[in-house]
């Protein structure tokens, strides 16, 4: 079932359940959690990502909101993962609450890279089994579980 996003979530962030009231919310805690990794401004961070929203919603269906940016500053595709209590509208195009979101955060000039990563989440989010795992899992250990290549291969 592990879909790898090891590459992103190596030096990101792992936020197993927080409470969220609205999207800006949801992306203001990954903001400020994935700034004290990258070394920048959790308000830089913010501002990008609420201004990549408002070309378009990121919440991609099924519970799933992907909201990204490019910045200055950052050297490799990072992410960061949030389980939500209830979800929120990320205005999704299923139009459902989202609950499951994936901050992805890649260098301004990567292009290419920013869209391989946006894929390689995607292709994760897309199954429902890694979906439903994921609702379940209650530490960053299980998460990394369902969605880490190195965490799966490692014996138990």
């Amino acid at each position: 079932m592990a879909t790898d996003l090891t590459s992103l979530l190596e030096g990101g962030v792992i936020i197993p359940s927080f409470e969220a009231t609205s999207r800006k919310q949801a992306i203001h805690a990954l903001a400020e959690a994935l700034a004290e990794k990258v070394g920048l401004s959790p308000r830089l961070i913010e501002d990008a990502v609420m201004e990549r929203e408002r070309l378009g919603s990121t919440g991609v269906g099924e519970g799933v909101a992907i909201p990204h940016a490019r910045l200055d500053g950052i050297e490799t595709p990072i992410g960061g993962y949030m389980r939500l209590v209830h979800g929120v509208d990320f205005e999704a195009i299923d139009e459902r609450p989202c609950d499951l979101v994936f901050m992805l955060l890649a260098p301004k000039t990567a292009g290419a890279d920013h869209l391989r990563a946006l894929a390689q989440v995607s292709r994760a989010y897309r199954q429902s089994a890694v979906r439903d795992a994921l609702r379940e899992a209650t530490t960053e250990e299980q998460v990394r579980a369902i969605v880490c290549r190195k965490s799966a291969d490692t014996p138990a």
